[in-house]
C-alpha cells in the first residue's frame, strides 16, 4: 500500500461519516452557545435582579439558569453513550458486516492501519468537541457558581468540568470498536455497545463516590477518576487491535 492510499483513508471516513460529523458539531456548537448564554445573560440577570429591591423575578423551565446547566450537564454526562452506539454500529460494525472493511483491507490499507484510519478520524473531533464543552463548562462553573445550587459532587456537574469529560467520550469510542470487532453486525454491537458503556458509566459512579473521602475537593477525585477511565480506554483499545488482529489473520 502507498503512502498516499493510506493518507486518503481518513478523508474515506469522514465522507462515510459526514452526517454524524455534523450531527456532533451541532451538538457541541448549541451546548456552547447555551453555557455562553449562561455567562453572560442569564447569571448576571439573576444577580441583579436578586439585589433590587422589590424586584420579581419570574423565569420558565427554559431561561431559569439552573435548569439550563442541570439539563446541559445530564445531556454531556450520557453523551458518551451514544458516541459508543455510534462506534459500534456505524464505524466498525456496519463496515464489517457489508465487508467494506475487508475489501479496504485487500485494496488500500493493511487492517491495522485501516483501524487506525477510523480511530484517529473519529477520535480528533471527539475529543476537540468535548474538549471544548470541557473547559466551558467547568468555565461558567466557576465563574458563576454563585447563582448555581447544584454541589459539584452530582454527576452533573462532576463528569462535564473537567477532562474526565473527553476521557469518558474516547473511553466510549473505544468500547464501541471493541463491540464492533467482536460481533461484526450493525445492530448487535449498536445495542451491546451502548449497554456496555451505560453500565460502565454507572459502574465508575459507584467507584469514584466511595473516594470522596480520601480524595476530599473536586480535582483530586475528578484528576483520579480520570484515570480510572483513561486505564479501561487503554484496556478496550488493546483488546479491540488484538481482536482485528485474530479476526484479520
Amino acid at each position: 500500500m502507498t503512502g498516499t492510499a493510506f493518507q486518503g483513508l481518513p478523508r474515506t471516513a469522514l465522507r462515510l461519516h459526514r452526517p454524524a460529523l455534523l450531527l456532533w458539531t451541532a451538538f457541541v456548537l448549541l451546548t456552547l452557545g447555551e453555557l455562553l448564554w449562561v455567562h453572560f445573560s442569564g447569571a448576571p440577570r439573576d444577580r441583579i435582579c436578586f439585589h433590587r429591591p422589590g424586584a420579581v423575578c419570574t423565569y420558565t423551565a427554559f431561561t431559569d439558569v439552573n435548569n439550563v446547566m442541570n439539563l446541559l450537564g445530564e445531556a454531556l454526562t450520557w453523551a458518551p453513550c451514544a458516541v459508543a452506539a455510534w462506534a459500534g454500529a456505524a464505524l466498525i460494525g456496519r463496515e464489517l458486516e457489508s465487508g467494506t472493511a475487508r475489501l479496504a483491507w485487500s485494496q488500500t490499507a493493511s487492517p491495522a492501519r485501516w483501524l487506525a484510519a477510523q480511530l484517529t478520524t473519529a477520535a480528533v473531533p471527539l475529543l476537540a468537541g468535548s474538549g471544548v464543552l470541557a473547559l466551558a463548562f467547568g468555565w461558567v462553573w466557576t465563574t458563576d457558581g454563585d447563582d448555581l445550587v447544584t454541589h459539584w459532587t452530582w454527576d452533573r456537574v462532576f463528569v462535564p468540568r473537567g477532562p474526565l469529560l473527553p476521557a469518558l467520550v474516547l473511553c466510549a469510542l473505544a468500547t464501541g470498536v471493541l463491540a464492533g470487532l467482536a460481533l461484526r453486525r450493525t445492530f448487535p454491537a449498536l445495542v451491546t455497545a451502548f449497554a456496555v458503556t451505560l453500565v460502565l458509566r454507572l459502574y465508575l459512579r459507584e467507584a469514584w463516590q466511595p473516594l470522596r473521602g480520601a480524595l476530599p475537593g473536586f480535582w483530586p477525585l475528578h484528576l483520579a477518576a480520570t484515570g480510572m477511565v483513561l486505564a479501561l480506554t487503554a484496556l478496550a483499545t488493546t483488546g479491540a487491535c488484538l481482536l482485528l488482529r485474530r479476526r484479520a489473520g
